[in-house]
């Protein structure tokens, strides 16, 4: 396996394989960039077909990271891990303080926060034995009650501060009442994502792999029901990938009704170029790594004092930078996936330029 050949190596600082054999840990860690602070980024725990897959994955996912706290204006890098098995059968406790002691090692360069397969508590454990641990702690709501760290609210707000600003970009429209949107996976970003719609008056569509969690969804807010299969080709204004990536592939792409992407999902699109297939086709497509930067947002102000407000408003600016993204996008003749990777390579170059000018 060679990763520095690999096709989804992107300069990253460090890559870390880990394994403990009392608890069958076997990990990697991936720090992308660190231009702008430690590497923040989730710990996905999936049962991986290869490890060929898992570092595929990491590559990307910690990439995604980088851009995803430079575009959210946080002092944060990017970093991702994997843990390959299957969180329902093959996590245990010792297996996460294993993972914990591997995060450790890097002596802060990454911090871990809860991801896809892993949850608060399974970061709670890592807690136990390095401090290198981002949101587990319990926060106060608009609401004034508390929560747990579970990054998952501030996530599905932003993703629904996306989709505002994406049906004000394209379909001139400044409420949601009636806008027609297909969200693919209800977990805990989709559900909530699914919630924030209705409450506005969306019409849903909702799907998932586990039916009867799909079937509670739509009968919480009014959605229909659909099969994992029929949800691409719905005749909807907005779909939103809220489960796995690569979603946006050849098939997928030229199939689609909507006319706007917009979801939660990190990696949506299978290759780059599948943002140039959407464009061609006239949707409009917000990058994932901007619209679910709420997550982030919300673990890395955990790391200062904790305002719910200021990340509210944090999390809301989520819509303002993709208009951004768009405007450029159509300015320029380019896909709002390339223009959104420039922004962010711009402003990781702008602090290289102010290190270097300090030397």
């Amino acid at each position: 396996m060679n990763v520095f050949a690999h096709a989804e190596f992107d300069a990253h600082e460090q890559v870390c394989f880990c394994h403990d054999q009392a608890s069958g840990l076997r990990a990697i860690i991936a720090i992308h960039n660190t231009a702008l602070g430690p590497a923040l980024g989730g710990v996905r725990m999936w049962p991986y077909a290869d490890e060929a897959a898992a570092l595929a994955d990491v590559l990307r996912l910690s990439r995604g990271m980088t851009y995803k706290s430079a575009l959210a204006g946080l002092q944060l890098g990017g970093g991702k891990s994997v843990i390959i098995g299957d969180p329902a059968r093959d996590k245990s406790r010792a297996l996460m303080i294993a993972m914990g002691e591997a995060v450790n090692g890097l002596g802060g360069r990454y911090i871990a926060a809860e991801d896809s397969g892993t949850t608060v508590e399974d970061l709670k454990a890592m807690r136990d034995v390095t401090r290198h641990v981002a949101g587990i702690a319990d926060k106060p709501t608009a609401q004034g009650g508390m929560r747990t760290g579970d990054p998952s609210p501030a996530t599905a707000y932003g993703v629904y501060a996306g989709i505002r600003a994406a049906v004000a970009f394209r379909l001139q429209r400044d409420e949601l009442d009636g806008v027609r949107v297909a969200v693919q996976g209800v977990g805990s970003v989709g559900f909530k994502l699914a919630k924030r719609l209705a409450a506005q008056g969306a019409r849903l569509w909702l799907t998932d792999i586990d039916t009867d969690r799909a079937r509670l969804a739509c009968g919480e807010v009014n959605a229909k029901l659909v099969t994992p299969e029929e949800i691409f080709a719905l005749d909807v204004d907005v779909f939103a990938p809220c489960a796995m990536g690569a979603v946006i592939n050849d098939d997928t792409a030229a199939t689609l009704r909507a006319r706007i992407v917009a979801g939660a999902a990190n990696n949506q699109l299978a290759q780059p170029r599948h943002a140039d297939a959407l464009a061609e086709r006239g949707i409009l497509y917000a990058p994932d790594y901007v619209i679910n930067a709420g997550g982030v947002i919300d673990v890395a102000l955990e790391l200062e004092s904790f305002d719910v407000d200021a990340v509210n408003e944090r999390v809301a600016g989520i819509g303002a930078t993709l208009t951004e993204i768009f405007e450029r996008a159509e300015r320029e003749g380019r896909n709002t996936s390339e223009v959104a990777d420039r922004l962010a390579r711009e402003k990781l170059q702008g602090k290289r330029d102010m290190r270097e000018s300090a030397r």
